[in-house]
């Protein structure tokens, strides 16, 4: 499927900006992988896969614990979108297939 691979993505958060690689894999609508950020791996849970368009939730404790919310849309090999920081708001996100 077109999600499906490894990404590398760039976050512009509070703190600027943050960069993570994700693993994506897609089996019907549902969506699994991985995230990595700045020594910390987690899984992603929650995904969604319709089409080009992803959805995908991340719990971090690494600057303090949170749910990131993810939702954004798969262009080829470029992926971009919104991450939603729970009171904090929604921020960009975009990235490219490594």
């Amino acid at each position: 499927m077109a999600v499906d691979g490894n990404w590398n993505i760039v976050m512009n958060t509070p703190m600027g900006d943050r960069q993570a690689t994700l693993v994506l894999q897609s089996a019907g609508s549902t969506l699994t992988g991985t995230q990595s950020a700045d020594g910390d791996s987690g899984e992603i849970f929650d995904g969604t896969v319709n089409g080009d368009d992803v959805a995908w939730k991340l719990s971090i404790t690494n600057p303090m614990p949170l749910t990131l919310a993810f939702t954004g849309k798969v262009s080829g090999d470029a992926i971009e979108g919104e991450m939603g920081i729970g009171p904090m708001g929604s921020f960009p996100f975009k990235g490219t297939r490594a």
